[in-house]
């Protein structure tokens, strides 16, 4: 076994031993402290305990992004595009890129290109779509995360409705990797599992050819609905189970989300969401990406995300991330099973970046209703209490994410490898090290 020796924000690991050792990384999207709280609060009382918090590794993490023009310059709020690409290469980057440099546009090489070189069997899952900026920057190289399928390739094609997207370098015309949905039908990833299927039912910009032929020729199975994943077996496995990011397991009643306080506020509940029926859990995808990588004698590394802890924040949708915060802390406990008997299994659960959802009194500690200038819901709470969640940083469409440290979780293979604070780079050195890449 190998120890890590941390100097200042570097991490030195020394004496790697060879062993067919595992790494399973869950990243909750936007999961800091604040939304670790709300989700424990309405699943399990505030004096009660998540998986997460019975964990026996526990760090801080600091992230952080450069400028795009100015590497050498800071910007504070991280995008997940940059932030999981430095856990996914150790290199620092400006938002919006995926496993690529700021300004120079370089593509350092990621832990699962570092795997797949010696031999290790790799995966990825994630709720949102596979081609969406975390798991991207696992398995692909891009400019910017917005380069997701042949049709963004395209000119002119706006990111989000709102700028124009600038992925002519990519383009294997000109000599790039292509569109992310590309590069993972053509690449060497085992197990891809997700939303997404609008990115690949597409043909090729560089050779007309269907990105899920071209799939199926690299030896996918391509799945496409819960019964595929329960039925199909093979060695490589390309699960697309909605057009993009997959529907939330709980919503608000009757869909209520967080608004403008204008009189009272009505208190809601959470409620099961019926656009998720039918769907794989995110419990279910990592079970068939563990039994698919477990075969490997050589060992394997995993990347797990729920990724609409972030999207539904975004969205001021409190039912919305708790029920996604729900689905990873479900994950995690399944996953720990897992690492008990598959005893080298290194297991590590952090966030990407912070956001928006924060708690606030239900009533103001100045006397009467709490007053916002952004958009409040009032929760009931199974145990009786109502708990107000307030989302104020933009007026926008969308709400923006915050400049926070994110936790890190680890299993007992984890102690003595994570120490209490560290960057985002040093995953990928902790990652790196413990598989002797």
């Amino acid at each position: 076994m190998f120890k890590p020796i941390f100097l200042a924000t570097s991490l030195v690991l020394l004496n790697a031993q060879a062993m067919a050792n595992n790494v399973i990384l869950i990243i909750g999207d936007g999961m800091d402290d604040q939304q670790i709280s709300i989700a424990r609060n309405y699943l399990q009382g505030a004096q009660g305990q998540l998986v997460l918090d019975k964990m026996p590794v526990r760090g801080s993490v600091k992230v952080i992004t450069v400028d795009e023009d100015n590497p050498s310059k800071k910007v504070y709020v991280a995008d997940s595009a940059n932030s999981a690409s430095s856990i996914a290469t150790g290199v620092n980057t400006s938002r919006g890129r995926i496993s690529s440099t700021a300004k120079t546009n370089q593509h350092p090489v990621t832990i699962m290109e570092l795997a797949k070189a010696k031999g290790l069997a790799t995966g990825v899952v994630s709720t949102a779509s596979v081609t969406d900026a975390t798991p991207a920057a696992f398995i692909s190289h891009s400019k910017h995360r917005g380069c997701e399928g042949p049709e963004q390739m395209e000119p002119g094609k706006l990111f989000y409705g709102m700028y124009k997207l600038d992925c002519d370098s990519d383009g294997r015309a000109n000599g790039g990797k292509g569109s992310i949905a590309e590069q993972i039908v053509m690449g060497s990833t085992d197990v891809v599992l997700g939303g997404g299927l609008k990115h690949f039912d597409q043909e090729s910009d560089y050779d007309s050819e269907h990105l899920l032929t071209k799939a199926r020729v690299n030896g996918f199975s391509v799945l496409q609905d819960a019964q595929d994943l329960e039925n199909i077996e093979g060695d490589r496995l390309l699960g697309l189970f909605s057009p993009s990011t997959m529907p939330v397991i709980w919503q608000g009643t009757k869909g209520a989300k967080a608004e403008k306080i204008n009189g009272d506020l009505k208190a809601f509940s959470c409620e099961p969401n019926l656009g998720f029926n039918g769907m794989p859990t995110l419990q279910t995808m990592t079970e068939k990406a563990l039994n698919t990588l477990a075969r490997n004698d050589d060992g394997f590394i995993l990347m797990v995300e729920s990724a609409s802890i972030d999207k539904q924040s975004h969205y001021r949708n409190p039912c919305g991330h708790i029920g996604e915060l729900k689905q990873l802390d479900e994950t995690v406990q399944f996953v720990l099973d897992f690492a008990k008997s598959h005893p080298d299994t290194l297991v590590l659960v952090t966030a990407d970046h912070g956001h928006a959802a924060q708690i606030v009194p239900a009533g103001s500690l100045f006397g009467g209703q709490s007053t916002s200038l952004g958009r409040v819901a009032l929760v009931d709470t199974p145990e009786g209490s109502q708990m107000a969640i307030n989302y104020a940083t933009s007026e926008g469409q969308a709400e923006e994410h915050t400049g926070v440290n994110v936790p890190i979780f680890g299993n007992d293979v984890a102690e003595g490898l994570v120490p209490s604070n560290l960057e985002q780079t040093d995953i990928f050195s902790i990652m790196k090290g413990y598989l002797d890449l």
